[in-house]
């Protein structure tokens, strides 16, 4: 029997809920040993509640795709415009569900997004100690431009790379 392929399609208000919920259980099976637990909840917290959600939603320079597979949501990523680059800002697979293709399939449609409004590359930022992230985003063809330390308030910071894929 094969697989029965992804749906892609925009993220609706009446999905946020759904994307809140994958987003939760991504960030618990990928984030403890990387970050304490405090500030998984505390990131949690402040970016994956349907308000949040829908604010992010709302704005123009926005765009944010679901994959589904048999009915059920499956992975999504978002991306927007930063400081004049085109930034993949989330992209989340079920832990369930990864290492099928889904997240590739996602930043290639995000590929093609930027390369049509005249971007040059895409950026994304990934935290330093997230090995598993950092290889798949170097198969499908970013490479680390630089290193950053972001304080984000509560005591926490971002320790990420910041990696380009150029289009």
């Amino acid at each position: 029997m094969t697989a029965e392929p992804p749906v892609f399609r925009p993220l609706t208000p009446s999905d946020l809920e759904s994307v809140v919920d994958l987003a939760r259980r991504v960030w618990q099976d990928t984030y403890p040993g990387i970050i304490s637990q405090a500030q998984i909840d505390s990131m949690l917290a402040a970016r994956y509640h349907p308000g949040a959600l829908g604010e992010y939603l709302a704005a123009e320079d926005r765009w944010f795709e679901l994959a589904e597979t048999a009915g059920q949501l499956a992975a999504f990523c978002a991306c927007e415009r930063h400081c004049g680059e085109y930034k993949l800002d989330k992209l989340y697979v079920d832990p369930d569900r990864q290492r099928n293709g889904l997240g590739g399939q996602l930043i290639a449609r995000a590929a093609e997004r930027a390369r049509s409004l005249g971007f040059p590359h895409m950026i994304l930022a990934v935290n330093k100690r997230n090995a598993q992230a950092i290889a798949a985003y170097r198969k499908h063809g970013f490479s680390i431009r630089e290193s950053v330390c972001v304080e984000i308030g509560g005591g926490f910071v971002m320790d990420d790379y910041i990696m380009q894929k150029p289009l």
